[in-house]
């Protein structure tokens, strides 16, 4: 079907991680363990989180949103991935792109977001824990939350509208392993540059602007930490920080290094491995970072354990 000079694009295609035919099983195998692993670990968070009252405060409210957030990114990009690795025709249809785009671009976001609001949560019980009742209240949460959940949704819709607003007439095949801006861009024949700028705004507001909360944030507790007489005390309250800094670095690292590097530096190999490790590995890590570091966690696992043993 024609359209001036340019045929209208109806489907991608998905070149993948590899071209070479060896490695596709493989390939195909190793991931859908990831995928499995973090179905079972986030999974597994969200019940625990959800059934022990004991694990009701903000702290793990918002760790049950981000296992949520992390079981759903790798729900938006695993399946079609572990499909392209065996399929002869890797396509997938333009509405399916636009879909698998918009909803990656949230979990992405209220993850962004999400890590920035655990930080203040964190300074909040550390520097104020006389007021942290009050300042974390259930209506605070849920404000928090609403307001994450809330920015996710538009910035991700107004990306993705931007980007299937192009007219992709260079070429359909895709060269990643799922639908994302950096991809697409390179098949528009339109102008992008209002698709740059929007992006450069998303990034700051979003990763900059998060960055910026967690590091005051951390300021201001390592400076609290300091001020405990007690060498006990200091290490009881940065041991309680210690998994949510391990998944700051990871996610917000990453984000960092895509959104920065220079484009000198720039290869599409480089940027499919950096996807796998935000999309795939991060969201199977985080669980696991968060039960292994936190003696909380691991009470309610053992206690949750012993009653399904006494039932059975």
């Amino acid at each position: 079907m024609e359209e001036g000079n340019h045929s209208v694009v109806t489907e991608f295609i998905l070149s993948g991680l590899t071209d070479h035919p060896e490695l596709q099983v493989p390939l195909f195998v190793f991931f859908l363990l990831i995928y499995v692993t973090t179905l079972i670990c986030n999974g597994g968070m969200i019940l625990l989180i959800t059934i022990d009252p004991q694990l009701h405060t903000p702290m793990y409210i918002f760790l049950r949103t981000l296992s949520f957030s992390d079981f759903c990114c790798s729900t938006v990009i695993a399946p079609k991935m572990l499909q392209i690795f065996l399929a002869e025709r890797k396509s997938i249809s333009y509405i399916a792109c636009a879909v698998q785009m918009y909803f990656f671009l949230v979990c992405v976001d209220i993850e962004c977001l999400l890590l920035a609001v655990m930080a203040y949560d964190r300074y909040v019980a550390i520097c104020n824990p006389l007021l942290y009742s009050v300042t974390m209240s259930r209506q605070r949460c849920n404000l928090l939350m609403a307001g994450v959940f809330a920015v996710g949704l538009v910035d991700a819709l107004i990306l993705t509208c931007c980007t299937f607003r192009l007219s992709f007439c260079r070429s359909n095949i895709i060269s990643h392993f799922f639908c994302c801006i950096s991809s697409l861009l390179p098949l528009s024949c339109s102008d992008t540059r209002i698709n740059e700028i929007v992006m450069f705004a998303s990034t700051c507001y979003t990763v900059v602007i998060t960055t910026v909360i967690i590091l005051l944030s951390y300021v201001c507790i390592i400076s609290a930490i300091l001020q405990i007489n007690s060498s006990e005390g200091r290490r009881k309250s940065f041991f309680t920080c210690t998994s949510h800094l391990t998944a700051v670095g990871m996610f917000h690292g990453t984000l960092i290094i895509m959104s920065f590097q220079p484009s000198s530096n720039y290869s599409m190999d480089s940027d499919k491995i950096t996807s796998v490790f935000y999309t795939l590995v991060i969201p199977m890590l985080n669980p696991l970072i968060y039960s292994l570091r936190n003696r909380q966690v691991k009470g309610a696992v053992r206690k949750t354990m012993n009653k399904l043993l006494k039932n059975s």
